[in-house]
């Protein structure tokens, strides 16, 4: 193979870093928490697992659709280029805008909470917290810049170390007896002793509890679609971005229904219902007063390889939108190693300052509903592009059309529909947010080549 020239993107990218992107932008520390917030709604274990398995087969769903999709247009900017494809180049503007600043408050908020839990594990380090969150962006900056093979390998390494220590936990968990048989067990889950499990549900309330329970389930599958970000590096895009996006997908699951089943191995329904850090409870199970530290070091593994994902996915996005001449040519710029240099330095300023900005409630409130926005936006392009475009080369033919779109359209409305009602200020911010991306002046650039 010849070498790539520089100043471009470069096509390095395969099958292995594709699954590690899928399972490094998916798992965060949110599996340590959500399933108790699942369990307090549904009681019994075989409705906690289905709802885990009810929300992957979502993200199934969802990865079949865009894997059409980013395989028919393999090129940088993400939900970008199947609006722009499908809607325009203003409405994809619009939609590469969002997804960035998206990103970019995602990671400021991770890597707050790196920082913090990097606090926790470093007594010793007398550095504030927001100094710590900093310095890790500005580490895995510096990964990046040093081009896409380095940023590439840390990803892979990172969702490997990842992928183990869920492993391990779940492993362990199974080890020790079953709850049942624990004796003195809620003696050991301090802080608080749970309450009753919730009682048996009758049909009508095990539906609004399984919606319940089904939206913090699907938020923490939010993620896997992080393969699309580097589309145009693939060597095989036809091959390699439906295989990454659907067996990431199928990864995540398995993973998932491993961790819960593991919990609830350990943990009564009721035990695992009344605790705000499941996790947490199952380690001190498993080594007494050090299960705290253990679970922080499992985050911070976790939280690890979000940060690198999101610092290597974000300045893609800017460098599609520059390329079209909806952003600065500033974001164009890309260095003899493949990376977006400008896009990456606009990235990592952005979320430097909404790093020490520090108040993070609003802006994720904002982003949620953002996130859910854009597969939606995706799924219009879809169905858009199989009317006007049926000649369209489409390596990967989604089955089951249009039943898949039409499902993960309801379900994306629905919550969407949800977030308006119950935080509606939040949801119009965001929106806001998004219109602002109207503001930024359209460069005249030579068309793009089509896919």
């Amino acid at each position: 193979m010849t070498s790539p020239a520089p100043g471009k993107l470069q096509q390095v990218l395969g099958l292995g870093f594709g699954l590690a992107g899928a399972v490094g932008g998916t798992i965060g520390a949110g599996i340590l928490v959500t399933p108790g917030l699942v369990a307090a709604q549904l009681g019994a274990p075989w409705l906690i697992l289905g709802a885990w398995l009810l929300g992957g087969l979502y993200a199934v769903l969802g990865a079949l659709c865009v894997a059409e999709l980013a395989s028919s247009l393999p090129r940088a900017g993400g939900w970008y280029v199947y609006a722009e494809r499908a809607f325009g180049l203003r409405a994809g503007g619009l939609v590469g805008w969002t997804d960035w600043v998206a990103h970019c408050i995602g990671l400021a908020w991770v890597a707050t909470t790196t920082g913090e839990l990097l606090a926790l594990l470093l007594p010793a380090v007398t550095l504030p917290s927001q100094l710590i969150s900093l310095l890790a962006i500005a580490a895995f900056g510096l990964i990046q810049w040093r081009g896409v093979k380095a940023g590439s390998a840390s990803q892979e390494l990172l969702s490997l170390a990842k992928a183990a220590a869920f492993l391990a936990l779940v492993l362990a968990c199974f080890l020790l007896p079953s709850g049942a048989g624990l004796s003195g067990a809620e003696a050991v889950l301090d802080p608080a002793v749970p309450g009753p499990a919730p009682p048996p549900l009758a049909w009508g309330g095990l539906s609004l509890a399984l919606l319940a329970a089904l939206q913090p389930v699907i938020t923490t599958y939010d993620g896997w679609a992080s393969p699309i970000y580097f589309s145009e590096e693939f060597t095989d895009p036809a091959q390699d971005l439906p295989r990454s996006l659907i067996g990431g997908v199928l990864a995540v699951l398995a993973l998932y229904l491993l961790i819960n089943g593991a919990l609830l191995h350990v943990l009564t329904p009721a035990q695992l219902a009344g605790s705000a850090l499941p996790a947490a409870d199952a380690a001190r199970l498993l080594a007494g007063a050090g299960g705290g530290l253990l679970i922080t070091g499992v985050a911070l593994v976790a939280l690890l390889g979000l940060i690198n994902t999101v610092v290597m996915a974000a300045p893609r996005i800017l460098y599609g939108l520059s390329r079209d001449g909806l952003f600065p040519t500033t974001a164009l710029a890309v260095n003899p190693g493949g990376t977006p240099t400008g896009a990456l330095g606009l990235t990592l300023g952005l979320t430097a300052v909404l790093v020490l900005a520090g108040s993070f409630e609003h802006l994720l409130a904002m982003a949620a509903f953002l996130y859910v926005c854009l597969p939606l936006v995706g799924i219009a392009a879809l169905v858009t592009l199989r009317l006007r475009e049926p000649g369209l080369a489409r390596p990967f033919h989604l089955p089951a059309y249009p039943l898949a779109p039409l499902l993960i359209a309801l379900v994306s409305a629905a919550f969407l529909a949800t977030a308006l009602l119950q935080d509606t200020t939040n949801s119009l911010a965001a929106l806001a947010l998004a219109a602002v991306g109207l503001l930024i002046p359209r460069r005249d650039v030579e068309a793009a080549p089509s896919a």
